[in-house]
């Protein structure tokens, strides 16, 4: 019988491989790939405000759960169909720890995503701003949101993007190590439902909601938009999702494996020399 599911061992090597193809990858296909995964994070985002303005008066917990519930087809979207989230490829320094990429090469395919992420969000964002569909109670809430975004303090946007991009890459690694349609989207469902319930924040998710309330009139510039918020948040996402996940399942999965199988030689070496010095 066919496994149904990887181990994490078999998940980081299957990550590294990704990782080693992707950064030979033609750059015009890495962009288009990234701006399809700003598109799709913000439709997810968009949806997420329609469901919670619905219920504006009700019950701000219970719009808040249904607002979490929609939000993860966007990584759904993302994940099934071959395009390029910045915040999912913070998993590429696996294989910098394993030494098969060069930090110079993972900063390039950064750059690139991270660029393509932000001009899709900002196309979504603009075809919505033209829908005129953000009216009322939905631009209400749009405008609101982005608002309580832009007065966080650095440390508070900082660790709210270390918790958003532990679920995130959470749901990635699941993702990769599902075998069939039905798990991956299962796997990219709750791991962001709980970040979107929690208040965490995504540096993606937040460049559709800057760009939209930008284009619908919201007083602020792109300054105060990158320092107030997509700076620490950006940063809060890499530590989260490049550092504390895939260091901590390298150090656990593959180092110590890697030690301990040497540490097994050198025992087996040295009765070994001991016997020809006699």
């Amino acid at each position: 019988m066919d496994k149904l599911f990887l181990t994490s061992p078999e998940i980081i090597q299957a990550t590294i491989s990704k990782a080693t193809t992707k950064v030979k990858s033609n750059t015009c296909k890495l962009l288009l790939l990234s701006i399809l995964a700003g598109s799709f994070i913000a439709f997810g985002a968009h949806a997420s405000i329609i469901v919670m303005q619905s219920l504006v008066g009700v019950d701000v917990g219970f719009a808040k759960l249904l607002g979490a519930c929609v939000f993860p087809v966007g990584l759904m979207l993302t994940n099934l169909t071959g395009a390029e989230l910045f915040t999912g490829n913070n998993l590429m320094t696996l294989a910098v720890y394993d030494r098969k990429i060069s930090l110079a090469d993972l900063l390039k395919s950064w750059l690139i995503i991270y660029i393509g992420n932000f001009i899709g969000s900002y196309l979504l964002g603009f075809m919505i701003a033209k829908t005129g569909i953000l009216a009322g109670n939905a631009l209400d809430l749009t405008l609101s949101t982005v608002q309580s975004k832009m007065s966080l303090t650095f440390g508070e946007a900082f660790f709210r993007g270390i918790c958003c991009n532990i679920l995130v890459v959470l749901a990635i690694w699941l993702a990769t190590g599902a075998k069939d349609a039905t798990s991956k989207m299962l796997s990219c469902f709750f791991p962001v439902m709980v970040f979107v319930l929690s208040g965490f924040e995504h540096s993606v998710a937040n460049m559709y909601y800057f760009s939209v309330s930008h284009l619908l009139g919201f007083p602020f510039t792109w300054r105060q938009m990158a320092l107030n918020n997509l700076l620490p948040v950006t940063l809060g996402n890499i530590v989260g999702g490049a550092v504390f996940i895939p260091l901590t399942y390298y150090l656990a999965f593959i180092k110590l494996e890697k030690s301990k199988a040497a540490e097994s030689r050198l025992s087996v070496l040295k009765p070994v020399q001991k016997t020809s010095a006699s």
